[in-house]
């Protein structure tokens, strides 16, 4: 089984992100992470989903997504053919002694410090899970206190467009 991504556009109203997710909990498919924004359009949502399972889940999702009223298109996206981003914040155990290996570490993943206390390092970090995950294993021997993640958003790469049905998938 392997984590996989869909990609669907929604109306942008009340009630339709329950619709989803009561879709996924009524088949007791897992959600990993799902993340839904506005698009350039304010009447359209994007959702990013994903989810562990093999393609016979996967098309079973998309197929059972297709059929609510409130979803506009679906696509799944293949890993390799897509950007995956996910912002990370993480405050992390940083005294006197331990700060410099805190710091150095956040600098090695390219991290922003965004809060600084007498005992603790705040981290802002983006990038895909394998990223996000490596750091937090390195911060885990400092001691993580807290810990906040967005949830994967994802495009494909290039040209290729998620639009509305009808409209040019690309430029011209």
């Amino acid at each position: 089984m392997k984590q996989q991504v869909v990609s669907v556009l929604v109306e942008n109203r009340a009630g339709t992100l329950s619709r989803v997710s009561g879709l996924f909990a009524r088949r007791s498919f897992n959600i990993d992470s799902l993340t839904v924004g506005e698009t350039e359009d304010t009447s359209i949502s994007r959702m990013t989903i994903a989810v562990t399972g093999d393609d016979r889940v996967l098309e079973q999702i998309v197929k059972q997504l297709e059929k609510l009223v409130d979803v506009i298109a679906v696509r799944k996206l293949d890993p390799a053919l897509c950007l995956r981003r996910e912002i990370m914040l993480v405050k992390v155990k940083a005294g006197e002694k331990t700060r410099p290996g805190v710091l150095q570490i956040a600098s090695i993943f390219r991290s922003r410090i965004v809060d600084v206390s007498r005992t603790t390092v705040t981290i802002e970090a983006t990038g895909d899970m394998e990223k996000l995950n490596g750091l937090l294993m390195l911060l885990s021997s400092q001691g993580i206190i807290e810990l906040a993640r967005t949830g994967m958003v994802a495009l494909e790469r290039g040209a290729k467009a998620l639009t509305l049905p009808g409209q040019s998938k690309g430029p011209k």
